[in-house]
């Protein structure tokens, strides 16, 4: 019988222990596909956040390495350069990219580090109790900003693709979403040209991947994606930031 559809070998058979409604499992699996479809799972390298996706060494079938809160770009510049043929990924949040680690991101794409960086914004801290992040929209509320985000007194939330974007050294950053199915598959295809354009040494590549945090939202799954939808997109709009193969920055 032919088979139509099986699971990535690139994911371990182990239950994820995201929230339930929570999107990290979903980007888990496209980085993982991505990575399949290219043929370089079996000797790709990624590097864990402290954040949420934390154990993401517990789900990935290939090497890991967990790096200290917001040093993961550090890690892997490590990695890849003493494995310059090898796939080398980060996997983090808005809290350990765009908060504690945000030299250290900032400084590997100026340099034009060739690995890959997904970065997952929920637009909260939320592992350690849904604390206001680098991210939070302005007027939301967290534990932290009971009465919503004041930009007076916290200022405005750090929009990471366009930041990067003016660097020279980036090869490839988009913003995407994985709200509804079109969006997923939109998010899978640059997910694995960002791989692509690494491995032919072009330069840095990040994927920022709009998700979701039911829980600490305080929102249902159903209602969280209609908040991307509503609230998230807006403020932080999809598309192509910089593309050296296109052209240059959005």
């Amino acid at each position: 019988m032919a088979v139509v559809f099986e699971k990535t070998k690139l994911l371990c058979d182990a239950p994820f222990h995201y929230c339930p409604g929570c999107t990290h499992g979903i980007i888990h699996r496209l980085v993982a596909e991505a990575l399949d479809e290219l043929g370089i799972g079996d000797t790709a390298i990624g590097v864990a956040p402290v954040g949420c996706a934390v154990f993401a060494y517990n789900y990935f079938n290939c090497d890991m390495q967990e790096a200290a809160h917001g040093r993961a770009p550090a890690v892997a510049t490590g990695i890849k350069r003493v494995h310059p043929d090898k796939a080398v990924f980060t996997y983090q949040g808005d809290g350990d990219l765009a908060s504690i680690g945000a030299a250290e991101i900032v400084h590997a794409a100026t340099r034009g580090e060739k690995i890959t960086t997904i970065f997952v914004n929920n637009a909260i801290y939320g592992m350690t109790g849904g604390q206001m992040a680098p991210t939070t929209l302005p007027g939301q509320v967290t534990t932290t900003s009971p009465y919503g985000r004041d930009t007076n007194h916290c200022g405005f939330p750090v929009k990471v693709s366009e930041m990067l974007s003016t660097l020279t050294g980036p090869a490839y950053i988009e913003r995407v979403s994985v709200h509804d199915v079109q969006h997923i598959r939109k998010a899978k295809a640059a997910i694995k040209k960002a791989f692509q354009l690494q491995m032919e040494g072009k330069g840095f590549t990040l994927i920022e991947v709009i998700s979701t945090c039911p829980t600490n939202w305080g929102m249902t799954p159903k209602e969280s994606l209609e908040w991307v939808k509503s609230d998230m997109i807006p403020a932080y709009p999809l598309g192509v930031y910089k593309d050296v193969t296109e052209g240059g920055t959005k």
